[in-house]
């Protein structure tokens, strides 16, 4: 957190349909001004806390504040926020100017100024040619354009964005990630973005809130959760990373050891409680993401990798900007991943190649088997 103010919080917030629990006790604090990503698989409560703050869903249990004010029971229309959805939600007999000042319009804004404000919203999102064309008549990107320009425009305290990109292709989504950072930025309104995507959490948001089951697994910075995870949740949740099972021995303030079949490994803790409290002997995974481990020849240098293994090499996958190496270390069914940047001449190494691997401990995080710790994750 930032010293920024807190515009919303969600205070023990759950959501029951029926007997189905969709949210359990979740805690939120939403600074003014930041881009915060709600990130999860279908069906982990993002979409159910989003539409919970929109006014669309009425939460079982807790209380949702604005300034300090339970606006669980308010109605949607008195919320100062906008929703830009994932089918954009535009009115196809409407032209785009239209469509963008609706909000004005049902509001009883003055012509004149109505004319004004779609004029510099249309202008903020690059649409001001396209005021007279109406939905049918633009592409997918400049329809979202269309969707953000209405959220913008009356000046809400907070926008929701409910997947919007998830409809757009590859290349024009990459764009419109970037399009609205810098929007966030410029007009210094805090957006509240839902995604199921890892790499659109990562690019966009100042922090990311990642869910599974109802339930938080963890809150922060995309550098923190990336490299970082304080649940097996979010180890595998972020993809490729190497999560080595083994028993915890020791621990220092820095630093814990854990044994594995791999042997003994130091790996970083930084105080954490979750593995820092557990006592000896207790189960838990060390956690290095691939681009973090070092290769070399079977009696090459590992510079000052405290931690190194023997390996032989399985497969070796190219992927454009990286290059990934499946490896099985020595005596081990558990495989260890590595990407390493590719090069135009391609790589040397060969399936059956013996190698050594290496990662540093401060590469190595620890995270608690389910089970191991109790309590939630801050």
């Amino acid at each position: 957190m930032t010293d920024r103010r807190i515009l919303l919080e969600l205070k023990a917030v759950a959501k029951s349909f029926g007997a189905t629990r969709v949210l359990d006790n979740v805690d939120l604090a939403v600074e003014d001004g930041e881009f915060i990503t709600i990130l999860g698989p279908s069906g982990s409560g993002k979409t159910t806390i989003l539409r919970m703050i929109g006014g669309f869903t009425t939460p079982s249990a807790g209380e949702i504040l604005l300034d300090g004010h339970d606006i669980a029971a308010m109605p949607i229309n008195r919320r100062p926020f906008n929703t830009v959805f994932q089918d954009y939600a535009l009115f196809p007999h409407m032209t785009v100017a239209g469509n963008v000042g609706y909000g004005l319009q049902i509001r009883g804004t003055a012509k004149a100024e109505t004319r004004k404000r779609v004029g510099d919203a249309l202008g903020l999102v690059h649409l001001e040619q396209f005021a007279a064309r109406y939905p049918a008549q633009l592409s997918g990107g400049q329809r979202q354009r269309v969707a953000l320009a209405r959220a913008i425009i009356c000046q809400p305290r907070l926008i929701l964005l409910d997947e919007p990109l998830a409809a757009l292709d590859v290349e024009l989504r990459k764009q419109m990630q970037a399009f609205l950072k810098d929007i966030q930025r410029e007009i210094k309104t805090t957006f509240l973005f839902v995604t199921h995507d890892q790499e659109e959490a990562i690019a966009m948001a100042d922090r990311i809130c990642v869910m599974n089951d109802g339930r938080i697994q963890q809150l922060g910075s995309p550098l923190d959760v990336y490299y970082r995870p304080r649940t097996e949740f979010v180890a595998r949740f972020f993809g490729d990373n190497n999560l080595i099972g083994g028993r915890l021995g020791p621990v220092t303030a820095e630093t814990r050891l854990i044994a594995t079949e791999f042997g003994n490994l130091v790996c970083a803790t930084d105080g954490q409680s979750e593995v820092t409290t557990i006592s000896d002997g207790g189960s838990a995974f060390a956690v290095v993401r691939p681009e973090s481990v070092q290769l070399a020849a079977s009696d090459g240098y590992l510079g000052t990798c405290e931690n190194k293994i023997s390996a032989t090499v399985t497969a070796v996958e190219f992927s454009g900007a990286t290059t990934l190496v499946r490896t099985l270390p020595q005596g081990s069914k558990t495989e260890m991943r590595v990407k390493l940047p590719s090069r135009a001449e391609g790589t040397a190494l060969e399936v059956g190649a013996r190698v050594a691997l290496g990662w540093r401990r401060i590469d190595s995080r620890l995270v608690p088997v389910p089970g191991s710790v109790s309590g939630p994750v801050a």
